[in-house]
């Protein structure tokens, strides 16, 4: 097996390469031939790796590849850890990846910058799969650092537009925030154990949860909440968790591909497979999850909000991801982490489908995003338009989709969590914000879905007549991921949930498990889809859907006046909370006028000014001066020599 991981790595990386440099000998078949070549060799085995996990009975293999150096006992290695977290992660990355792939031959056909993108994508394969493969935090940065590089060339890919610069730079500097808490955390883990492989750290972790450290003199802490909590801030930031969310909705500046593969199925999903990865750390932390799952609250419903004044299409979906980002998040801080993981893995088929088809959908409209300006669109685009229904039905959870099963199940563990024991502000704040969410998000979805295939068309003449279905490269990723996210829970919810499949790959404390609970009462699929109809998830998705199909099929005059008879409300959500404003015209701006007074001040007035130039000038006034003193007579001379010296002998006098 060990083989067979170093070709999943490295294949891409190598494509990469070759795309990266030799593009324009190969050309444009070329690079996107090899790319493709090296993500479908990856992918098949990554799917053999889960077969061998799963079905064949192989065991976690733990393997250090290559030493890079040895300081005071510290080693500092690239290996890889492979279980059955890994083996799921590796699976869904890729094939995710794949169709990206593949989709991308149709929607970057005419660019300029075609084989550097094929390169980039490539790369940031190569970058989560070493960040999910990782037996060690070093390997673990590397390639969290690595995702975050490939995101911010890519976000920025049409460098020519200002606002994807701003959108790259915003993304490069709040990710920053929360990777200063990362490595924050990295290097409290190495304080207290010496040593960053993730089996010995964890084999340590009760006696880092038995000492204290001081965060300000006299106020000891936990060092295993100061740790976790400070891992969980570089989470928030790749993980887009508020307050560090404000990076993900502008990065749909880049091309969509980049949406479907970096910003919803697997960069933005790296920081809850760390958390998840560190249970049994976070095991050891009530107040670390404290902090999680309230996190992970704000962020499903408050960002869910925002979803519904959005106009743009792929901002619509990039504000869906927030929120269901929060939702795992939530199931982590209920330390239902095979929830987390199940959402995680369903949410990447629907939620790529969803981009991808909104891309599709784009390049019919000639790069038109805006939601207001389509309709009607499901004549022209049968394809798009069923794969895209599948999609928002999966993303409500709707019965029978994979959405339903890892969606109903979260909240129902969050339902079940020690939280309902032991705190109960915490648990109502995470159980009403997850249950409310449902409708939020069926509201939003549907609202988009309704205003694009169906109602009015509104787009103009011109556009109008160019419309029709994208080309097979587009459609057949769109088939192949809408597949998945309408069966894939039907198969996979048992042995995910309740049949112990990531076995010691999650440590959970037995007081604390919610799923144990649930699996008590569970009778498999079939009986959760008839039990769906007594629980209030399922009535609060299809009331949000059916209140979209009121408000903007049937009486499309009612959100506008509601939105003039709460301007107010509307102005907070279109403002986005002020969380823009705050980043960007309070830390940025505050940051700014802090250098520009600093500058006027301190460089200008003091050093320029006062210290250089004012020297400079007194010297210049003392020469003018002296300059004085030479009238060029040598009488004048003597006279001066002759009270010199007078005052250097009586000054000698003195001194005897």
């Amino acid at each position: 097996m060990y083989n067979y991981y170093l070709v999943i790595v490295l294949a891409p990386l190598l494509a990469a390469v070759i795309a990266g440099l030799f593009g324009r000998r190969i050309g444009r078949s070329g690079a996107h031939s090899i790319t493709i070549f090296a993500v479908a060799v990856s992918t098949a085995l990554s799917f053999y790796v889960l077969y061998q996990m799963y079905w064949a009975g192989a065991q976690t293999e733990n393997i250090s590849v290559y030493t890079w150096a040895v300081t005071d006992g510290l080693r500092m290695e690239v290996g890889f850890l492979v279980d059955r977290l890994t083996a799921l992660m590796m699976a869904v990355v890729t094939f995710v990846s794949l169709m990206v792939h593949v989709y991308t031959i149709g929607y970057m056909h005419d660019d300029d910058g075609y084989q550097r993108f094929f390169s980039y994508i490539s790369l940031f394969t190569f970058s989560m799969l070493m960040l999910v493969m990782s037996n060690n935090f070093l390997q673990l940065f590397f390639g969290w650092e690595a995702v975050g590089l490939v995101s911010y060339l890519l976000i920025g890919f049409w460098f020519k537009r200002e606002s994807a610069i701003f959108a790259n730079l915003k993304a490069f500097l709040v990710n920053r925030v929360g990777d200063f808490g990362f490595i924050l955390g990295i290097s409290g883990v190495v304080m207290f154990t010496n040593s960053l492989d993730y089996a010995e750290v964890f084999s340590q972790a009760d006696a880092i949860a038995g000492q204290s450290i001081e965060v300000f003199g006299g106020s000891p802490w936990n060092a295993m909440t100061v740790i976790c909590i400070l891992l969980f801030i570089g989470a928030m930031g790749k993980s887009a968790q508020a307050p560090l969310h404000v990076w993900l909705p502008d990065s749909m500046e880049g091309p969509t591909p980049i949406s479907a593969l970096i910003h919803a199925a697997t960069m933005v999903t790296a920081g809850i497979f760390m958390v998840a990865r560190m249970s049994p750390l976070y095991e050891l932390s009530v107040t670390a999850l404290g902090v999680v799952i309230v996190i992970g609250a704000i962020t499903a419903f408050f960002m869910g909000l925002l979803g519904i004044v959005q106009n743009d299409i792929k901002r619509v979906i990039a504000y869906s991801t927030l929120s269901q980002l929060g939702y795992m998040t939530v199931a982590l801080g209920a330390s239902a982490y095979s929830a987390a993981i199940f959402h995680l893995m369903t949410h990447a088929f629907f939620k790529a489908l969803l981009f991808l088809a909104a891309g599709s959908v784009i390049i019919a409209m000639h790069h038109e995003q805006d939601i207001r300006k389509m309709g009607g669109v499901r004549k022209y685009m049968p394809w798009t338009y069923i794969t895209a229904l599948i999609g928002s039905l999966a993303l409500i959870g709707f019965p029978g989709t994979s959405g339903f099963f890892s969606k109903d199940l979260l909240i129902d563990a969050v339902k079940h969590s020690h939280w309902h024991e032991t705190d109960q502000l915490i648990y109502w704040i995470a159980y009403l914000s997850v249950l409310l969410g449902v409708f939020v998000t069926a509201l939003y979805s549907f609202r988009m879905f309704f205003l694009v295939f169906h109602g009015k068309e509104r787009m103009d003449a011109e556009t109008k007549s160019h419309l029709h279905e994208s080309p097979w490269v587009v459609t057949v990723p769109l088939v192949l991921l809408a597949i998945p996210s309408a069966i894939i829970g039907w198969y996979t919810v048992t042995p995910v949930l309740f049949e112990g499949y990531f076995g010691d790959a999650i440590a959970v404390d037995a007081s604390r498990n919610a799923l144990a609970e649930i699996g008590r009462e569970w009778h498999g699929s079939r009986a959760l889809l008839i039990h769906s109809v007594r629980t209030p998830v399922l009535w609060l998705a299809l009331a949000g859907a059916a209140t979209a199909w009121f408000l903007y099929l049937k009486r499309p005059d009612i959100p506008e006046t509601i939105k003039n008879k709460v301007e107010g409300l509307y102005n907070v959500l279109d403002r986005k909370y002020y969380f823009d404003d705050l980043w960007i015209k309070g830390f940025g701006g505050g940051g700014r006028r802090i250098g520009t007074f600093l500058w006027q001040k301190g460089d200008e007035l003091l050093i320029d000014g006062a210290m250089v130039n004012g020297t400079a000038n007194a010297v210049a006034r003392l020469a003018g001066i002296m300059r004085q003193l030479q009238t060029g007579y040598l009488y004048t001379y003597a006279f001066a020599m002759i009270i010199g010296l007078t005052a250097l002998l009586g000054w000698l006098t003195w001194l005897k």
